[in-house]
């Protein structure tokens, strides 16, 4: 069946701070000047929000410029963080460090990410930018001469045997003279860019974490809103990169998340379960008793920063926002980062459409404006982290308050999947059962993401190859996706004598996780159609 096609100058892909800041600065700029300018944001979550998960403590700085009457326009930023904790947590004690000058948060604000995008979200088609969510973009489109030129929406209505069904109807073409990818981490149309375009050749490779989320109403008397608090140490051993982070919203709600870097070695690690035993500590635990969990999400995060970032501009378009990578992990922030890229490329895109062309002048442009020289101060810290969480420390100390960021060399990142040891040369973690007060197993949590999908439709989550799950990762590695994925989409189940990889797509919460650490990269996630996933409430 044909597509219908809309044309419009520019599309983005992804309803996020760095989409919906490309879209309010394109459209500022178009007031300004007095010019006709079509802007479309297309969003695969059923609303602009549902899909965004983070902390989240917000650095103004880009909103400052972006949006400088945020606070009279009515603007979600209304818990500044009133003060900050660093914890080192052993099993049974914890020990007050000095705060990282990188993790001092004065100015900042404890935040919904998700309730700042549909605000933003609000901004930008008051501004005149059309806004589709619901609509996951699964194809690039290209001209005669290899040059992106929009992209398509998946179709609705395809059956588990690829075929239409009653209610099938065929994507739409979205077609641009630029299109912004503004996916976020490990877009789908971002990896293929990528690869096609080789835009990552000259740089390390991207590596990743993934945050593990709960929102929790809390006693009042446990209710200090603007509390910031983040730990390291237990329960993650020596070798792992790990930390967490509690934060204070209002209406006597708390943030708590842990993360744990996707570079772990042993394959009996689960990100999901470490979460569940770091909220039964002693310095934690005491927040949560007598609370209710509220909202559960989990997402991948972008840790590869300044040395990661691949070239950003391909014909036709560009990479904004976490897309490329934008993340400054020594802050723990990348909201502030990802608008400032997606501001930079709209000013950029808008000088283009008059003069025509491609967006080159968009990284020198981006090299000039404050964000390139924060990244950069902060390139070592992470991958010191390969040294081990003690090695990482001391070296931190050193870069920052020796070398003030400006060590005369550059520590490189290690691709994720090659990390993982097999099964025989580590120890089984064990993990204690759910009390279903404090912690929690993986079904129930889904059941607080709200996630949503249509049963009769293709998996989304593609196997290259159907034999490597048991031949391989069962056999080599004890089949780690049942673990690091946080939604339990993957299970290992016997059928007539035989083990078999079972993938119950309907759980997943599109964290990506799964693209990520998979030992032999066979598992491909792309877009299931749109409205699908999670739909998060105050994320």
């Amino acid at each position: 069946m044909s597509r219908e096609s809309m044309e419009f100058d520019v599309v983005i892909v992804g309803a996020g701070p760095a989409g919906l800041s490309a879209a309010i600065r394109l459209r500022q700029l178009a007031v300004e000047h007095g010019r006709e300018l079509s802007v479309c944001v297309i969003e695969k979550g059923s609303e602009v929000g549902a899909h965004i998960l983070s902390g989240a403590v917000l650095e103004p700085t880009a909103l400052n410029e972006l949006i400088p009457d945020w606070a009279e326009k009515g603007s979600p930023l209304t818990t500044p963080v009133a003060g900050d904790r660093f914890l080192f947590l052993t099993r049974k004690m914890s020990l007050r460090m000095p705060t990282p000058p990188q993790m001092n948060n004065h100015g900042n604000y404890v935040i919904s990410l998700g309730n700042l995008c549909r605000w933003l979200g609000q901004q930008a088609e008051e501004l005149g930018a059309e806004i589709y969510p619901g609509f996951a973009a699964s194809e690039v489109l290209f001209d005669g001469d290899g040059r992106v030129a929009g992209v398509a929406t998946g179709d609705m209505g395809v059956g588990t045997d690829g075929q239409p069904t009653e209610r099938y109807q065929a994507g739409m073409e979205l077609r641009a003279r630029y299109t912004l990818l503004a996916e976020g981490c490990r877009g789908s149309l971002s990896k293929f860019i990528i690869d096609r375009f080789g835009l990552a050749k000259d740089s390390d490779p991207q590596v990743y974490g993934i945050g593990v989320k709960e929102l929790w109403e809390v006693a009042p008397e446990k209710h200090k809103p603007g509390s910031v608090t983040h730990t390291v140490g237990w329960p993650a051993d020596s070798h792992t990169y790990a930390g967490s982070f509690l934060y204070h919203l209002d209406n006597n709600q708390v943030a708590v998340g842990y993360i744990v870097g996707l570079d772990y070695q042993n394959p009996y690690l689960s990100p999901f379960d470490e979460m569940q035993r770091f909220k039964t500590h002693p310095a934690i635990r005491s927040t949560f008793e007598g609370g209710r969990r509220i909202a559960y999400g989990a997402r991948a995060i972008n840790e590869g920063g300044f040395q990661s970032v691949p070239k950003l501009v391909f014909p036709g378009g560009a990479l904004i926002g976490d897309a490329a990578g934008f993340m400054n992990v020594a802050k723990i922030k990348g909201t502030h980062t990802s608008m400032k890229s997606a501001m930079v490329a709209a000013e950029t895109a808008f000088e283009a459409l008059a003069g025509g062309g491609e967006l080159s002048a968009y990284p020198d442009n981006l090299k000039k404006t404050w964000l390139w020289p924060e990244l950069r101060k902060v390139r070592n810290i992470r991958p010191s982290f390969h040294w081990g969480m003690w090695g990482g420390l001391a070296y931190s100390a050193l870069d920052t308050f020796v070398f003030f960021g400006r060590a005369p060399w550059t520590l490189h990142h290690h691709e994720d999947h090659k990390a993982l040891k097999p099964a025989r040369e580590c120890k089984k973690i064990d993990y204690p059962k759910p009390d279903g007060k404090l912690t929690f197993d993986r079904l129930s949590s889904v059941f607080l993401a709200n996630v949503s999908h249509e049963e009769n439709q293709p998996c989304h989550l593609t196997l290259k190859d159907a034999s490597i799950p048991v031949a391989v990762n069962l056999t080599e590695y004890d089949g780690p996706e049942q673990r690091y994925c946080p939604a339990q989409v993957y299970e290992f189940v016997e059928q007539d004598g035989q083990k078999r990889l079972q993938i119950n797509f309907s759980n997943c919460v599109h964290c990506k996780t799964c693209d990520i650490k998979d030992p032999t990269q066979n598992i491909n996630w792309v877009v299931p159609e749109g409205a699908g996933g999670p739909n998060y409430p105050n994320m």
